[in-house]
């Protein structure tokens, strides 16, 4: 007897899945009280019903006689802590199957509620086929096997969850090695303009993106997007994702036909079809000219790009409501003239809203002091450095949103390594 407890104990210190659990411990159940059969019922997620999850001895025909909710007299006593003993099942008013009963060939039942922690989460059956006396002896091993029983399904039941676990977390890894091929990998190449950009998910997936888009010949004029997809995880990166195909198809089949203007009102009737309530998306959208100096730009509810100028600041706020809200929604799009020595910095607000362990957010403040002092090097140093200093200041504080950025530094007189000739 003793070897068939210890058994028990290792199904309860096991890593086995909830059903192999379930089944090992009706099997052993009955060989350690010596009856006929046992059945193991558990209580539903809408703790209503308790549904059989396992038997060893009973008839296939005998488990699906039918339902059985909590409301079962003798369930109901063996939940308030009794051991309720059923000495003929074939005459006993409590016995709701009686007819399924005589055909089982079964007589006699003992039913002891598993507990853990003082929670019920079923209920132990014991049967024989013949009248049977359930002595004290026998109930208290009833109650010990019930009790192994709970603490060895409860385990089961963390077992099976971490392994979800285990499994949610290699997909939303997958997803993010997915989601982030398209992020471009390498910044464009352009006489004239020198090109940086930056992307940090707070968690595996995201919704923040940039990309750059190809106008005309591609050999003056660079179309940039970043964008905001507001919320966390995979819904916002599923959104992300079906926005940047759309963001990619209307700007590659509308970049000669239609104006810019023309884009973001697709790109607007898509988001609101698509969103949800309280679900939209902020869009920063320009298109660079380098033989022209001039960015065109529409705003839809992001955060300003900044151009620097010396010891001037222009912040590109033009445009309108972020993308979702309703299709009657109007935008407006602005040309800026450019000069050598121009910086342009977009970025989403995962880059000035990191917080410290006090809760102080960088802040846009802090963006422009640090940009302002290393404006006279390249994009890529700069983009550096700008989350060098964040990251001082934040320190190892936990972050819960997603950093993306665009630094593009105009300077026609400057030639790019890659313009060379050897």
């Amino acid at each position: 007897m003793s070897e068939q407890l210890y058994q028990l104990t290792t199904l309860v210190a096991g890593q086995l899945s909830l059903q192999e659990v379930l089944d090992k411990l009706a099997e052993a159940a009955v060989t350690i009280t010596g009856v006929k059969a046992c059945s193991l019922r558990l209580i539903t997620e809408n703790a209503e019903e308790m549904r059989m999850r396992s038997t060893y001895g009973l008839s296939e025909e005998y488990r699906r006689k039918g339902p059985v909710t909590r409301d079962d007299p003798v369930i109901k006593a063996a939940f308030t802590g009794k051991a309720v003993v059923l000495n003929d099942m074939r005459s006993d008013n409590r016995v709701k199957y009686k007819e399924a009963t005589i055909r089982e060939g079964i007589v006699s039942q003992l039913t002891v509620a598993m507990q853990f922690k003082g929670e019920n989460i079923g209920v132990l059956r014991l049967y024989s086929p013949e009248p049977k006396h359930f002595t004290r002896a026998d109930i208290n091993l009833a109650r010990a096997v019930a009790t192994h029983c709970a603490i060895a399904i409860t385990n089961a039941r963390l077992y099976t969850e971490a392994l979800d676990g285990e499994r949610m977390a290699e997909q939303m890894r997958l997803a993010g090695v997915i989601q982030r091929r398209m992020i471009p990998q390498k910044a464009p190449l352009m006489p004239g303009i020198d090109v940086a950009a930056v992307y940090i998910p707070c968690f595996d997936v995201g919704g923040d993106f940039y990309d750059f888009l190809p106008v005309g010949d591609g050999e003056s004029e660079l179309a940039v997007a970043i964008a905001d997809v507001i919320g966390k995880g995979f819904p916002a990166a599923i959104m992300m994702s079906l926005f940047r195909g759309t963001l990619r198809a209307y700007s590659r089949e509308g970049q000669r036909r239609h104006s810019m203007l023309d884009i973001i009102n697709h790109l607007n009737e898509t988001a609101c079809e698509e969103c949800r309530d309280g679900e939209f998306i902020t869009l920063l959208y320009g298109k660079l000219n380098v033989e022209k100096m001039t960015i065109e730009y529409c705003n839809c509810g992001h955060e300003p790009a900044l151009l620097l100028r010396g010891d001037e600041v222009i912040e590109l706020e033009q445009g309108g409501l972020v993308l979702g809200v309703t299709k009657q929604a109007q935008y407006a799009t602005q040309t800026v003239a450019l000069k050598d020595g121009d910086c342009l910095l977009f970025y989403t607000d995962g880059l000035i809203d990191a917080a410290d362990f006090n809760g102080q957010l960088w802040g846009r403040e802090r963006l422009l002091n640090v940009a302002r002092q290393f404006v006279g090097g390249s994009a890529e140093q700069m983009a550096k450095n700008i989350l060098l200093y964040r990251r001082r200041f934040v320190g190892l504080a936990q972050q819960i949103d997603d950093t993306s950025m665009v630094i593009i530094k105009v300077d026609r007189t400057a030639e790019p390594k890659f313009m060379v000739r050897l």
